[in-house]
């Protein structure tokens, strides 16, 4: 049965680059980095993370980038891209934390879901760190299942993948 909440969030492509995405997509990068540093990160430091931030290229026909509004406001985004011929790789899932609870996590997965099958893909697949307790709880819930580490990198501390289907 699908939540009440997640009836008011609606999940579309956008490009990267607009400016509700830039501004989720910063928030995004301020809130895990000033998780992983234990501090607030600086504008500076935001601003250096999104210059190297490869969010731009997840369109297609490689990648997807979606934004998620609830109750018309821009507040979930994510983007997923192809590894290879079967997989698809899921990063910067963020729900705004005044929309967290409201099913906009849920309403984004699917929509990268079927963004990453319409790609081709036949199996998902993210790396995360491990004080991203929300994040990871999400992904369990939705199905996806610790795996083999498939990449490497200094925020890279588990590894999750889910089949969504034959290729």
């Amino acid at each position: 049965m699908t939540s009440p909440h997640a009836r008011a969030w609606s999940v579309r492509p956008e490009h990267a680059g607009t400016r509700d995405a830039a501004r989720l997509r910063r928030a995004y990068y301020a809130e895990v980095a000033g998780r992983y540093w234990g501090r607030p990160a600086t504008e500076a430091e935001v601003d250096a993370g999104i210059a190297d931030d490869a969010a731009l290229e997840l369109a297609p026909p490689c990648g997807r980038f979606v934004v998620g509004r609830y109750g018309g406001e821009a507040a979930a985004c994510g983007g997923v891209r192809l590894l290879d011929a079967c997989r698809a790789e899921l990063t910067r899932v963020y729900v705004s934390p005044a929309a967290r609870s409201t099913g906009g996590g849920a309403a984004v997965l699917a929509a990268l879901e079927t963004a990453a099958a319409a790609l081709g893909a036949s199996r998902l697949v993210l790396d995360t760190r491990l004080d991203l307790i929300e994040a990871r709880g999400l992904y369990v819930k939705h199905g996806f299942r610790e795996i083999a580490a498939y990449s490497s990198g200094p925020y890279s501390e588990i590894w999750y993948g889910k089949d969504i289907g034959p290729r």
